[in-house]
């Protein structure tokens, strides 16, 4: 419900409640800080709770528990949305995190005495600091190549991939090159009368283990990303694609046989520069999703290159704003480390803030 009374005062606004927002939420709740988190979805989950029923908690990539409680005994065999919406609740009840959901966030502005003006669905609240973690699963991305408005099969994107059971003898083209493009190959050629797969760059897989220090390196390249001001590429992206038992079998089989994207999509399908087509009923766009940040655009905070140009989380143009759950910190492991590393600097800014203050 709307209030439309006088804007309510916080120390620090947290918008979102995925893995970042509830890894800031723990920690502004130990440092004391006075604080309100708001949250779009429905329920407990972040982003998790929309994901497709055939992703189950097995064949979640790099999990990482949140502060404070682990999450242990899950059956791999139950749905991941299931698995971590339940655990995001009971974790949201054992620390006390009092979440305000439904609730949609339309802009962030300046407001009055140096605070910022948090306009939602439910009102409007009046904070010293706000910590961003929108994630990106609101913004899915739709690339556009010529003669897309013409075709006449289904178009949809893995946001709102429904699992495999729709393209029960459909031909399917597959567009894009991440993890989310393989598993849904995997599962629907199971189906599927036809399947392509279609990516910009041919794929990477990696065969081995992933240790510390090759995470380290590609947290290091999506971070200078995001501090030169470009929009911020996914962790994921630059680790390569992990060459596991699936995989393997669905290279064996053909079914990972890439193609390099077409070059224009007619009514009935797709068309390359060679003069090669396939005929489809779906196109599944597989092509990722960018960061949930136009709220934020009434503060001016992004740069010539398009991306919100960050130091550790804190924005550059904005020391009271800050980014947790974007770029280098958008895995889950990295999210609970920047959650804390945002509630430490905000303490120090207020603590200043606070010391500045004329003596009344």
């Amino acid at each position: 419900m709307w209030n439309s009374g006088a804007a309510v005062d916080a120390d620090v606004v947290v918008i979102g409640a995925g893995q970042a927002g509830l890894s800031s939420a723990y920690h502004l709740t130990r440092a004391g800080l006075d604080h309100v988190v708001l949250d779009h979805a429905p329920r407990a989950g972040g982003a998790w709770q929309f994901r497709w029923p055939t992703l189950t908690y097995g064949k979640v990539h790099g999990m990482h528990a949140l502060p404070g409680m682990e999450l242990t005994g899950a059956d791999p065999l139950r749905p991941s949305s299931e698995v971590i919406g339940e655990y995001f609740a009971a974790y949201e009840d054992r620390f006390g995190l009092r979440v305000r959901r439904p609730v949609d966030v339309s802009a962030v502005r300046e407001g009055d005495g140096g605070r910022l003006h948090v306009e939602t669905s439910a009102g409007v609240w009046s904070a010293r600091a706000l910590i961003n973690a929108t994630g990106t699963w609101d913004r899915p991305f739709w690339p556009r190549y010529p003669g897309q408005e013409t075709f006449r099969g289904r178009q949809l994107h893995t946001a709102h991939y429904p699992g495999p059971r729709e393209f029960a003898g459909a031909r399917v083209i597959v567009v894009g090159g991440g993890t989310s493009a393989v598993q849904h190959l995997l599962e629907i050629s199971e189906v599927a009368a036809e399947t392509t797969w279609v990516t910009r760059r041919p794929p990477v897989f990696r065969d081995g283990d992933f240790g510390e220090a090759e995470g380290r390196a590609a947290v290091a390249l999506v971070e200078e990303r995001v501090r030169r001001g470009l929009p911020p590429q996914s962790v994921v992206s630059v680790t390569g694609l992990p060459l596991n038992e699936a995989v393997r079998a669905g290279l064996a089989a053909g079914i990972l046989n890439r193609r390099p994207v077409f070059d224009r999509i007619t009514a009935t399908g797709a068309v390359w520069a060679d003069g090669s087509r396939v005929d489809a009923d779906v196109i599944l766009w597989a092509t990722g999703f960018r960061a949930a940040v136009d709220h934020l655009a009434p503060l001016r905070l992004r740069e010539p290159g398009g991306g919100i140009r960050v130091e550790g989380t804190r924005a550059v143009r904005d020391e009271r704003i800050h980014l947790v759950g974007y770029g280098p910190s958008a895995s889950t492991i990295g999210a609970n480390r920047a959650g804390g590393a945002a509630v430490r600097e905000i303490r120090r800014l207020l603590t200043r803030e606070r010391a500045a203050a004329p003596v009344s």
